[in-house]
């Protein structure tokens, strides 16, 4: 069997995780990881664990140094991902990310379609749980009750991208992005910074709210002295439908999620990578997917085993 060459692009958790998945996968084998950042200040910036898994693999800063990659899985925030991808399937190697901007995710599809056909390539976008996973899930339920109303209620729990969002501002040392929901999907975020010396709190509280991130939500901004003492990789997600199906009504649909955050969104994208060699070039979000085509048996035999 001729393994599926995969490339990691970045090494937090999330790229850590899915170095941990595909390890698991015996249709695939992890070829490298690509960081920007020096392997000595990466190491020194990760745990024992991570670093540990990190000695193991070929650390380079350019994908171009790691031979015939099949997939590259972009593990990075999400304001990275359409500069790596669109680097990445110009080079006609396929890309799967965890992009996680909703009102963006239709554009950035329009953005990487083209480039992806232009180079006979495939990009699976957004390949999380939400979006991704959930929005499968979404899918399902207007299809069960066509008119009805969902409501999708994050948490509590760390929000990876609001997280990694306002780590990246100018003057913040360390982020912690807390979702809570308070019902029929309407959320609160809590967020919690260690600031650089010198930074101002005032000013940003108001760029963090004002942030396309968090402006949608009532936030909440606390100064800490250690974020690491507060963290805890743990989210959830209850999603509820209320609606009619035909000429019937009062159809009630649920699902709930308690998961690791990180860990859950690297599986769904080491299994939208296997789903990736599977279409035609172009860029797809995960509802454009079989389902059939993220599993590794072959069809007949899950057909037998999951209708």
């Amino acid at each position: 069997m001729n393994k599926m060459r995969v490339g990691i692009i970045g090494f937090g958790n999330v790229g850590s995780g899915a170095l941990d998945a595909v390890n698991q996968e015996p249709d695939m084998e992890a070829v490298g990881v690509v960081e920007l950042i020096d392997a000595p200040q990466l190491k020194s910036a990760l745990d024992v664990q991570k670093c540990a898994k990190l000695n193991q693999m070929k650390v380079v800063k350019n994908i171009d140094e790691l031979d015939n990659v099949d997939v590259a899985l972009i593990c990075t925030q999400s304001r990275n991902v359409k500069g790596l991808a669109e680097n990445i399937l110009a080079k006609g190697i396929h890309t799967v990310d965890s992009f996680d901007i909703h009102n963006e995710i239709p554009q950035l599809r329009r953005d990487l379609d083209g480039i992806a056909k232009q180079n006979n390539a495939v990009a699976i976008t957004s390949a999380g749980w939400d979006p991704g996973i959930n929005s499968m899930v979404r899918s399902m339920f207007l299809a069960m009750a066509p008119k009805g109303i969902t409501y999708t209620n994050f948490g509590p729990g760390m929000s990876m991208g609001h997280t990694c969002a306002v780590h990246a501002m100018p003057g913040v040392k360390k982020a912690l992005s807390v979702t809570v929901p308070a019902g029929m999907g309407i959320h609160r975020r809590m967020v919690y910074v260690e600031l650089e010396e010198g930074t101002n709190f005032e000013e940003m509280e108001r760029k963090i709210k004002t942030d396309p991130y968090f402006a949608n939500d009532r936030t909440y901004v606390f100064e800490v002295d250690n974020v690491d003492t507060l963290k805890d990789v743990g989210h959830g997600v209850m999603m509820e439908r209320k609606g009619a199906s035909g000429l019937t009504h009062n159809q009630m649909m649920k699902f709930e999620l308690k998961v690791n955050n990180p860990a859950l969104t690297s599986q769904i994208m080491v299994s939208a990578a296997r789903a990736a060699a599977k279409q035609q070039p172009g860029c797809y979000t995960m509802i454009e997917i079989p389902v059939i085509d993220l599993l590794r048996e072959e069809k007949e035999v899950l057909i037998e085993k999951l209708v």
